[in-house]
């Protein structure tokens, strides 16, 4: 009788994806048709060719200048002449036309003085000029393994060791009452929501950098909506398999998701760190590391804020302070060695999502017990938690 009972909705179901996938090979064929042949019976653009051409990188090497262009426009573009600070200068490739959405590197000879402001004027075949500056010449650093070494220490620095000291705090979390842990979890709901914002205007200020040839500000946004529905779902998941009686693994569970989320909004910091430093825009010193420590010790404290009720291992905190902060370590050395302005965008909203993402799983716990009200004192505390970090932030001269 059960074979009866679900043969029909075995059939049912199998008809229904039938009949979606013929609607979506029927609006391929559409789609194909207009391609070949729509095209043929509009009329042609008349007015001169759209050319558009973004900088994605600069190197700087003794008596060179190297730029990696990309044609951002609906037309091909040619690069005729090129000037330094209005100074004819011999250039190497860019010869051939640049289609849409491909690159060409031109090599400049040029005698380039150290910390020295230049501007590169492209002209192209129709008399367009394109222009990028350089705001300060600095030799750009060679991929080798003392340069990633470099990388990896600084990641450590900015992100491992200010994370693990701010999770020293857990014996003093753990002797707080129901309301000032309340009042905790609201603090690092505000952490966490100057990180999301944070992230957010980095991110669109670098995709507005890549000229938008892959979407520009929509990888933003793209990375921040499919991160978010990605680890609802899981969370989803995690919470159909855990026991309601088990109460100290969901503290866990949180304090991973709060590590996870922090972990890849330092995944774009050190995406940034590492790319300002690959064009000499960052100053390493004792003062950046200071500052960078004040900064994200507070994101260890936002971690163990979750851990009040939970009696984790040594190694547990351990691993959750390297999920939040080696996230650093990789984010330094891709964005010193791999310089893509859409990739670091689209990342960085990726860390948004996540975020947002733990802030919507600790926002029921800072209601007043037995009530629906959030009292005062957690709307201060998490204002309270914004200012931390936009305080701690003035310190970093990243």
């Amino acid at each position: 009788m059960m074979t009866e009972q679900t043969r029909p909705q075995s059939n049912s179901r199998l008809a229904q994806w039938l009949s979606w996938a013929g609607v979506l090979l029927l609006i391929a064929v559409v789609l194909g048709a207009l391609a070949l042949f729509g095209s043929r019976a509009l009329p042609d653009r008349t007015g001169p060719p759209v050319e558009q051409i973004a900088v994605e990188q600069t190197v700087l090497e003794p008596g060179e200048i190297a730029l990696t262009v990309r044609n951002t426009g609906p037309d091909p573009v040619t690069i005729a002449q090129v000037f330094v600070n209005d100074v004819f200068v011999d250039v190497r490739g860019g010869e051939a036309p640049i289609d849409r959405l491909r690159s060409a590197t031109l090599v400049l000879n040029y005698p380039w003085v150290e910390g020295q402001p230049y501007k590169v004027s492209m002209l192209t075949s129709t008399g367009l000029v394109i222009e990028h500056d350089i705001e300060a010449a600095v030799a750009t650093p060679r991929p080798d393994a003392r340069f990633f070494g470099l990388m990896a220490l600084l990641g450590t620095y900015v992100g491992v060791i200010p994370v693990l000291l701010g999770m020293l705090f857990l014996p003093l979390v753990r002797r707080v009452g129901a309301g000032m842990l309340r009042v905790l979890l609201a603090v690092t709901v505000g952490l966490l929501a100057f990180l999301a914002i944070d992230g957010g205007l980095e991110g669109f200020e670098l995709a507005g950098r890549s000229g938008g040839a892959f979407g520009g500000k929509e990888l933003v946004v793209f990375g921040a909506v499919a991160a978010y529905l990605v680890l609802t779902a899981v969370d989803r998941y995690l919470r159909s398999r855990r026991s309601q009686t088990d109460a100290g693994g969901s503290g866990v569970r949180l304090a991973v998701m709060v590590a996870g989320g922090i972990g890849l909004h330092n995944l774009g910091e050190g995406l940034a760190i590492g790319s300002a430093y690959a064009v000499g825009e960052l100053a390493l010193g004792a003062f950046l590391v200071i500052g960078f420590a004040l900064h994200n010790t507070t994101e260890g404290i936002a971690i163990v804020a979750s851990l009040v009720r939970s009696r984790p291992r040594l190694s547990t905190l351990v691993l959750l302070g390297l999920l939040a902060g080696a996230p650093a370590i990789l984010g330094a050395i891709i964005g010193a060695g791999v310089n893509n302005t859409e990739l670091s965008a689209l990342l960085l909203g990726v860390g948004v999502g996540a975020i947002v993402q733990v802030i919507v799983q600790i926002l029921p716990s800072l209601r007043a017990e037995n009530s629906r009200r959030v009292e005062p004192i957690t709307v201060l505390a998490v204002i309270a938690g914004i200012a931390v970090m936009y305080l701690t932030g003035l310190l970093v001269t990243a």
